[in-house]
């Protein structure tokens, strides 16, 4: 055994004498038969966890995690400081109705100018309908929800019937989208739409609830072992809005990859190049957005599964703060880390459909104290919002991505904020990125082992993709001891974000650290495994301390 390293109190780290180091890891990429064959061999035991132990000590993890003396105490969940209460916001009364709060998130928008889409011109090149766009077609009687879902359904089947397939639902049912746009449509004729999002189309993510669609969570088997009989909590704020629900969206299967590969149901392929990986694991939700099909989507994120799919098919995530949305009727609502959030093709969208389903559970609200959500007031009478904004930027992490193209774009738009809106970029140091990392995917790992571990007894592990297994096998070599270290990590990491907080007001970075990766033809039977590529795509960063991320760079695809 090597010796035990000792870290020294949190705030007693000089920050002065922190080191960058270049993420490396050091695992196979595996397709096809090779990489059924290994899955087989780190399943078999004495055999597997020797290898599982061999990939553990090349990527450090005994050192940075098991053989590490921490002296802070765990922290079991992320526990937010009282807030001071923020400049240019705007209220919203979590207890109360959704319709009320998306009401008061309208009115701190921009006022909307119908000339900005109905200009007469049909023929100028596609860009993405906006709700506001939908709610003035509506109301000025140029378009119906029925008819909107017509469209939407033939888009629907046509994606489905492509070479090479483009499987954007797992689960959809037409009769019921005229159904809901039937409904929505008489609400119109009768001068009484629910909310500005009435007749709006909303794609749900495979692991949350909506009903009467199963929840596989792109499984073959869950919808065997857990039955939907209602919406999850933040569904249900959505259709008292009057939202439309257009199915289940595909998935990277149990959340467990950050490609959006999936075996089972087919593989959701970028819009913007069918050869390339949406991202996951919210593949589905951030791609049927970014064909233009579906306003929003909901997706769920613990390790930036929201915000990868959003990046690399152009579009507008938001991973929430942990506990800000309620978990309820959702696979992953007993974790640590994993948050519900919204995905659109605008900010203002987010916005809208954020105000939407905010709104803790009774026991996060006891036992986090969250203060009051609020949302940025970007109206016309607040426009000089972002001037006093400080933009914190660890440069050496910032640049530490697959392409020097990223950054560079990256870099533009923080030249834009700089100079346009007066922004000011502060320097800072986000100090043990690595025991970050470690400490998260232990957190996340264990939490998911323990969600599924009465499934896998009675043999369902068998029926996983082959990636999931891969993950499973790594996730099972955690100990109680590792669980306990990564959250006194946790408490070590919120400090260190805390004291940068003091200093600025949001840290930056890219999104993910590379573009779009193609797609094997070799990974669309069985899948794959590539840790490089998960590398370069999970950027951690706030997502341990539970800390809200907004993601708004395009990341260009190449």
């Amino acid at each position: 055994m090597g010796k035990k390293r000792v870290m020294v109190p949190v705030q007693e780290v000089d920050m002065s004498a922190v080191k960058y180091q270049q993420e490396d890891f050091q695992a196979p990429h595996l397709t096809g038969f090779v990489f059924k064959l290994f899955v087989w061999i780190i399943e078999t035991p004495l055999i597997g966890p020797l290898i599982v132990s061999f990939v553990k000590k090349q990527n450090k993890f005994d050192e940075l995690l098991q053989n590490t003396d921490i002296p802070e105490a765990p922290m079991f969940r992320p526990e937010f400081p009282p807030q001071e209460p923020e400049p240019g916001v705007v209220m919203l009364d979590e207890e109360g109705k959704p319709e009320e709060r998306v009401e008061l998130a309208l009115k701190s928008l921009p006022q909307y100018d119908p000339a900005s889409c109905w200009n007469g011109d049909s023929s100028s090149s596609f860009r993405y309908w906006k709700i506001r766009d939908y709610a003035y077609a509506y109301r000025s009687g140029r378009a119906t929800p029925t008819t909107v879902a017509g469209h939407i359904i033939s888009v629907i089947k046509e994606f489905s019937s492509k070479k090479p397939a483009q499987p954007l639902l797992i689960s959809f049912d037409a009769e019921e989208v005229r159904k809901q746009a039937a409904a929505s449509t008489r609400r119109f004729e009768e001068g009484s739409p629910l909310s500005i999002l009435d007749g709006i189309f909303v794609a749900i993510k495979d692991d949350i609830d909506c009903y009467p669609h199963p929840s596989k969570g792109a499984t073959t088997w869950m919808h065997e072992v857990r039955s939907v009989r209602k919406d999850a909590v933040c569904v249900s704020r959505l259709r008292s809005c009057g939202v439309i629900f257009v199915g289940k969206a595909n998935m990277h299967e149990l959340g467990m990859g950050t490609t959006g590969n999936n075996p089972n149901y087919g593989t959701t392929r970028n819009p913007h190049a069918p050869e390339r990986y949406t991202g996951g694991s919210s593949s589905g939700p951030a791609a049927i957005v970014a064909s233009g099909i579906c306003s929003a989507a909901l997706g769920t994120d613990g390790g930036g599964s929201v915000r990868i799919p959003s990046s690399l098919c152009g579009v507008v995530g938001l991973k929430t703060t942990y506990g800000r949305t309620d978990m309820g009727g959702s696979l992953g609502r007993s974790g640590t880390v994993e948050i519900i959030g919204p995905i659109a093709s605008t900010v203002e969208d987010v916005m809208l459909v954020y105000s939407a389903i905010l709104g803790s559970s009774l026991a996060d609200r006891i036992s986090l104290k969250p203060g009051p959500p609020c949302v940025p007031n970007i109206s016309c009478d607040n426009s000089n919002t972002l001037g006093p904004m400080r933009l914190g930027k660890y440069t050496d992490w910032f640049n530490d991505v697959y392409s020097t193209d990223i950054f560079e774009k990256c870099d533009d738009a923080l030249n834009l904020l700089s100079k346009t809106h007066g922004c000011e970029m502060v320097e800072i140091v986000v100090p043990e990125l690595e025991e970050m990392r470690n400490a998260h995917l232990v957190s996340i790992g264990s939490e998911a082992q323990c969600s599924l571990n009465p499934d896998c007894e009675d043999g369902k592990g068998s029926r996983l993709t082959y990636d999931t297994r891969t993950s499973m096998a790594l996730f099972r070599s955690f100990s109680a001891a590792n669980y306990v270290a990564a959250q006194c990590l946790r408490r070590r990491i919120m400090y260190y974000h805390m004291e940068i907080f003091k200093k600025v007001d949001v840290i930056v970075t890219p999104t993910t650290g590379m573009t779009a990766p193609k797609i094997p033809s070799s990974a669309l039977e069985d899948g794959e495994t590539d840790l490089h590529v998960t590398g370069l795509t999970v950027y951690i960063l706030a997502t341990l301390c539970g800390l809200s991320l907004l993601q708004i760079f395009l990341d260009f695809l190449l």
